[in-house]
């Protein structure tokens, strides 16, 4: 069997190893082979965010070295899925071409350095608040980082704030297209590809077969997520547009991955938690959006946080449910395993 804890401590390669699990880490999957897979796909799509993903990645990572944060934590590629994220949004909504991006210019390079280095920051603050409640800050560093750069690019001249021409909101797209075939495929693919800002269902399932390599389990938690969202958003009439381009389901899929199997113990009754948390992210998507429209700011995955959290903070209280602390948390199959063992 592959080692691939192999290069986590060396001296060169370290950092390597910690930022390839910060790319799998946006995914909850502490792997350095789903790593390089995801930015394999991103690159599919396109080398400028695939390069982007990598600045992103590298800042919050080395920012955290340089003010030498938990060794384990950064290891563990937690202090840079959230530089990763924050820089593929501000190049996405800052392109006139949302789906390949274009390349940053020397201030925009600048200002997604900064955002990149603000997120192990938020990262730590939030930790240190949500101790106590055994709750992880998730992507909720990226949200408030990117909704921050994102407002002040419309102050400054000096970097073109683009056209924001992917829709943000349902009432974007239009109600009379009929739903076909590629309304599923297509809408299953994008809604994996979102959560890295992918306009591309072939990267979407590039995405989930990386996640598959570490975690079986939440790669089919992460299809179902967007599958669920998919029909709900079907059956209460959303547009054909936004669930073809997965807006309705990254969120979703996201929720899904937490819920089932990673901060819960996969079970009949948490699996039924999970359905409920995933029609939930599905509605509230919309409902942010909306709320979201009239300023121009996209949903990111707030939706996924509020819901996860929501249904994270009251776990303790439902004895139904097994709770697996952030610091325990390892793969959906491994939480299980030890589950069994002490229940056995």
């Amino acid at each position: 069997m592959l080692d691939v804890g192999r290069y986590r401590d060396h001296r060169t390669f370290g950092i390597v190893d910690w930022c390839l699990r910060g790319l799998g880490q946006v995914v909850f999957q502490n792997n350095p082979l789903s790593g390089l897979v995801i930015l394999g796909a991103l690159a599919f799509n396109s080398l400028i965010y695939a390069s982007i993903a990598v600045v992103g990645v590298v800042v919050s990572t080395a920012t955290a070295i340089a003010l030498k944060a938990d060794k384990g934590l950064i290891r563990d590629g937690l202090y840079g899925f959230n530089g990763a994220l924050v820089a593929l949004a501000l190049v996405a909504f800052t392109s006139e071409d949302f789906r390949s991006g274009a390349i940053p210019s020397p201030y925009l390079t600048v200002y997604i350095v900064f955002a990149a280095a603000m997120t192990s920051a938020m990262f730590a603050t939030l930790g240190t608040l949500l101790a106590p409640y055994k709750v992880a800050p998730l992507t909720m560093p990226f949200v408030l980082v990117g909704w921050l750069f994102l407002f002040a690019v419309l102050k400054f001249t000096s970097i073109d704030a683009g056209p924001l021409a992917k829709p943000v909101s349902p009432d974007q797209y239009s109600y009379t297209v009929e739903y076909m075939l590629p309304t599923w495929y297509m809408g299953f693919g994008n809604a994996i590809g979102q959560i890295f800002f992918q306009d591309n269902w072939i990267a979407g399932y590039l995405i989930l077969i990386g996640i598959a390599v570490n975690s079986p389990i939440s790669a089919g938690m992460a299809l179902l997520g967007a599958i669920v969202a998919a029909a709900t958003a079907v059956i209460f009439g959303a547009p054909e547009g936004a669930i073809r381009d997965g807006l309705f389901g990254y969120n979703a899929a996201l929720t899904a991955i937490a819920l089932g199997g990673f901060f819960l113990v996969l079970t009949w009754r948490s699996f039924l938690y999970t359905l409920f948390g995933v029609v939930l992210a599905t509605w509230l998507w919309a409902a942010i959006a909306i709320f979201l429209t009239p300023i121009g700011m996209p949903v990111l995955t707030s939706t996924f946080v509020i819901v996860t959290w929501a249904l994270l903070l009251g776990q303790y209280s439902f004895a139904a449910l097994v709770p697996v602390p952030p610091a325990e948390a390892t793969t959906a199959e491994d939480n299980r395993r030890r589950y069994s063992l002490k229940a056995s």
